[in-house]
């Protein structure tokens, strides 16, 4: 069966946390060694014996999720029998026990070596089988969640639609939520931007083998300027800016345009560190928090100490991004008024003013340090938002937008910092550069980068060069 490249990193995400499970579950067998032989009137073993033999462990570790995967262990996980499981497993354990007997043989164990080998071996299939259990539950849970599902639109003429979809397994499309069968015979291409805009959609899929490829083209062409992933079963096509990459679905080759980190270690890293860094940066910040929330409550208590709006996320989703509240009571019916009586200092659908008469004197404290940003966190950990990546814009701004190639910048999650955060936001105006700064970062990102940002980030915002 060939695999995606998407199936692979799963399956090697897998095969990692096994191992480290094979490798805790003969741990806990060292321990429980003890504690038998005590309770059998054995004795304790010395802590030579125990180390004279962690040999085993470079059989077991490496072995055992290599074995598994050729017994089909990882294989229709969301499909997967219970008593399929532990068939899959058992049969794995034989061969790893067959392959320690052999050398057993020639090292001559002692009890307390047997003893651990049999503790251990039983925490193996344990607590592997409850990591598959546990994985098959989320899994199917997720896949009756329609929020979670990927967001896909699948292009062509509806005799190929058709026919490309019931060649699919039903284990690769639950995880897809197809909203749309976008048909080339009855329908414009323009349609296609507002259709992806409207529909927060994360991948179209082009089936269209008897299309015209002028139409193709320019629907890549559309889902190149938002950023949208285009998995096209059709011929080369060049791109300016997207990486052509090839990758399967079920058995099926794909030409994949992407303009967006490409799935690796280092995004699955920057997801871990976005979540663990933010709650981390709650609990050394939480003065900070306290004093401005007594801060704002005196300033202004006319109003709430927080403040939340709609921002558009990843693909433009809407999220409710949080605050604390630096501007007086109604400052959002003031907007017009405050563009026309002192203008804008940045250009485009982006409002910027450097002393605006909304803010209240707290407020301003607030915003030189960026205290008033540290609510966001709580975005972090809900994982609408990352800690490095283009500011979240409010969804009218976003609508403004005058170029297209501008929605790129919703393709990867919004982020609390950013290179423009960093890199001189208080000089720019041009929202264009703005955008081209973003998109700079997207199309070099690696986890280094974010690093780096992150570290550029604290003399910022200890200089005060925060948003004003």
């Amino acid at each position: 069966m060939i695999l995606s490249r998407k199936q692979v990193f799963i399956t090697h995400a897998f095969q990692v946390v096994d191992a480290l499970l094979v490798w805790l579950a003969f741990g806990i067998g060292g321990v429980m060694r003890d504690v038998v032989r005590y309770a059998l009137g054995m004795g304790i073993a010395g802590d030579e014996l125990l180390m004279s033999m962690h040999w085993f462990l470079y059989i077991c570790v490496p072995f055992m999720p290599l074995l598994l995967e050729q017994f089909g262990f990882y294989k229709r996980v969301r499909q997967k029998t219970t008593k399929t499981a532990v068939g899959q497993l058992l049969r794995a354990l034989i061969v790893v026990i067959l392959m320690i007997g052999t050398v057993a043989v020639f090292a001559k164990w002692m009890d307390a070596r047997r003893l651990i080998l049999g503790i251990g071996l039983i925490f193996v299939f344990v607590l592997l089988l409850v990591r598959d259990r546990v994985t098959t539950y989320w899994l199917r849970r997720r896949g009756n969640d329609e929020a979670t599902k990927e967001r896909v639109v699948i292009a062509g003429s509806g005799r190929e639609i058709d026919e490309w979809l019931a060649q699919l397994d039903r284990e690769i499309m639950a995880d897809w939520n197809i909203v749309d069968r976008f048909d080339f015979v009855t329908r414009r291409v323009e349609e296609m931007f507002d259709l992806l805009k409207s529909q927060g959609v994360g991948r179209v899929l082009f089936v269209a083998k008897h299309t015209e490829f002028e139409k193709v083209a320019q629907a890549v062409e559309v889902c190149e300027l938002q950023g949208v992933e285009a998995w096209i079963s059709a011929s080369f096509i060049q791109t300016r800016i997207a990486r052509p990459v090839f990758d399967v679905v079920g058995a099926k080759p794909m030409l994949v345009l992407r303009s967006t980190p490409e799935l690796s270690w280092e995004l699955m890293i920057k997801e871990v560190l976005d979540r663990v860094g933010a709650v981390l940066l709650i609990l050394a910040s939480s003065p900070l928090w306290l004093l401005a929330y007594i801060g704002v409550r005196w300033a202004s208590p006319e109003a709430p100490v927080w403040f939340s709006q709609m921002r558009a996320g990843r693909y433009g989703k809407p999220f409710r991004i949080w605050k604390f509240r630096t501007m007086v009571p109604g400052a959002g019916d003031l907007l017009e008024a405050i563009k026309e009586e002192h203008g804008n200092q940045m250009d485009g659908p982006v409002f910027k003013l450097e002393h605006d008469p909304r803010v209240f004197p707290f407020g301003t404290l607030l915003r030189r340090f960026s205290i008033d940003e540290l609510p966001q966190l709580i975005n972090v950990v809900r994982g609408d938002m990352s800690l490095v990546g283009p500011r979240p814009l409010p969804l009218y701004e976003v609508e403004a937008f005058s170029e297209r190639a501008h929605r790129r910048r919703l393709s990867v999650k919004p982020g609390i910092t950013c290179e423009w955060q960093v890199g001189g936001r208080n000089k720019i105006t041009s929202f264009d550069e703005w955008v081209e700064m973003d998109l700079h970062y997207i199309d070099n990102w690696s986890l280094w980068l974010d690093i780096r940002i992150l570290l550029q980030t604290i003399p910022a915002v200890l200089s005060g060069k925060g948003a004003k």
